[in-house]
């Protein structure tokens, strides 16, 4: 199946693949994915994570199969099914679902935020709900997914020890994050950097409403030192802000920076033509403060 479908920067739309498992729906952001392909297979691995089936290789690229029934609690499949390969944080991952239903053209602000009862800091494996064709497709969270089974692809937090005892809190931050998780564990790295005047917000609206209350105030250049915003994120995305912000004659003067799992080659072009400062993969939060001190620096200057 063909999966390069190339949407305009900064339109709030994203393309959701959507699939099943067993009688459920689910659903994907296409950026995240590089192909699909029919089931092939795989070789287990010795004391591997429960979830993880084990390892195969297609075009001389060894890659991980998690089987996505067992990461969810669900009944083993009886069919083969298909693998859907991914890219995002610097890993490729092969993903085993039942079935692909096809490719759906969405806007962010038609995803629904999961409340707080399905929606955990910890727990929940699901970034959004959206309803297509009359039934509800379930936006997973593969980020946590992945990171559940191995912590260590999620954010590298030692990378910040050589920059705590210091203080920067005359420098505030705004940033949008929609995982409670990654939400949490950024603030923390920030707050180990010094930069303890954090705005938190869940998504690009409101991070922008943020921006435009300070900016009617006349306070924006004051209030707000630099945004870090994420890409995926219901109502509103982070190209979307990038596109609002760098569009304002005033707010464009301070520095941008997108932090997301889906910095690749094609997203980085397109945050680059959006007018982002900076742009890093989730991982690197060390790599994050650091581009934060300079473009602060900078700014000031």
């Amino acid at each position: 199946m063909d999966t390069n479908i190339l949407l305009e920067s900064g339109t709030n739309e994203l393309e959701v693949l959507e699939f099943t498992l067993g009688d459920n729906y689910y659903g994907i952001n296409v950026a995240k994915i590089r192909e699909i392909l029919t089931y092939q297979q795989v070789t287990p691995v010795p004391n591997a994570h429960p979830c993880v089936e084990g390892i195969f290789m297609p075009r001389d690229t060894m890659m991980t199969v998690i089987d996505l029934k067992k990461c969810l609690g669900m009944e083993p499949s009886e069919k083969k099914g298909l693998f859907i390969i991914t890219n995002f944080n610097k890993l490729n991952i092969a993903f085993h679902v039942d079935e692909v239903i096809g490719i759906h053209r969405v806007s962010w602000e038609d995803i629904i935020k999961p409340d707080s009862t399905i929606n955990t800091e910890d727990k929940s494996a699901a970034t959004g709900v959206i309803k297509l064709e009359g039934k509800l497709v379930v936006i997973l969270d593969f980020e946590k997914i992945v990171t559940d089974i191995s912590p260590e692809t999620g954010l590298k937090v030692s990378d910040v020890e050589e920059r705590t005892a210091r203080d920067r809190s005359d420098s505030p931050i705004l940033i949008a994050e929609d995982s409670p998780l990654l939400g949490k564990m950024i603030s923390e790295c920030l707050k180990k950097s010094g930069y303890t005047n954090l705005i938190m917000t869940m998504n690009g609206q409101e991070a922008w409403d943020k921006l435009t209350e300070f900016k009617k105030k006349g306070t924006v250049r004051q209030d707000v030192h630099c945004i870090i915003t994420d890409i995926e994120m219901p109502l509103m995305d982070g190209h979307r802000l990038t596109k609002l912000c760098k569009s304002d004659d005033e707010i464009k003067k301070i520095p941008l920076i997108i932090f997301s799992s889906l910095v690749n080659e094609e997203m980085r072009k397109k945050g680059e033509q959006l007018g982002a400062d900076a742009q890093l993969t989730k991982p690197e939060i060390g790599m994050l403060v650091e581009a934060i001190d300079n473009l602060i620096d900078k700014s000031v200057d």
